[in-house]
């Protein structure tokens, strides 16, 4: 299953959200480099690197904006451990305004 994938999934499970979008940004980042691990790492803007989350879900009403995002952060845990470099969130509750 692709990191896409997974996001998706597990942003689904939990959240419900009447919309999600999941966008792999990692062309974005290509020839950007990060130091990891004490070697630096220079991206090459293939594979799921780096995504935009934007998430409308009712679960987030009344939450403050580092609430939002820490719980996409805190649901996504395992993929940061595994290969996801960055993630941009947008989280909204229904009815507010929202990018297209």
């Amino acid at each position: 299953m692709s990191m896409q994938s997974r996001i998706e999934a597990k942003l689904t499970q939990a959240l419900a959200p009447e919309r999600l979008e999941v966008i792999n940004e990692s062309h974005l980042h290509a020839g950007h480099s990060n130091m990891d691990h004490d070697h630096e790492e220079v991206f090459d803007g293939m594979g799921e690197t780096h995504f935009r989350v934007r998430v409308v879900s009712a679960r987030f009403a009344g939450m403050g904006r580092v609430a939002r995002h820490r719980t996409v952060n805190d649901l996504l845990a395992g993929e940061m451990e595994n290969g996801l470099h960055a993630l941009a969130i947008e989280p909204s509750a229904p009815g507010e305004a929202t990018r297209r």
